[in-house]
């Protein structure tokens, strides 16, 4: 799984938008909010994808 988050899981989110019609708010698509992931190289030399607020984590126990 290339598009989840290998340390919290995070993978994406359901958004709709709205579109106001005469007094109401009518919810027409649904799209993807994807994750803003990363590559980072572990100690052994391994490439993972990390989100950026894990990879925030990661360069403040450094």
């Amino acid at each position: 799984m290339a598009k989840v988050c290998a340390i919290c899981g995070k993978q994406y989110n359901t958004a709709t938008t709205r579109v106001k019609t005469r007094s109401a708010y009518n919810p027409t698509s649904r799209h993807r909010q994807k994750a803003n992931l990363q590559w980072y190289r572990l100690a052994n030399g391994k490439r993972i994808k990390v989100c950026t607020s894990c990879l925030k984590k990661l360069s403040r126990n450094k």
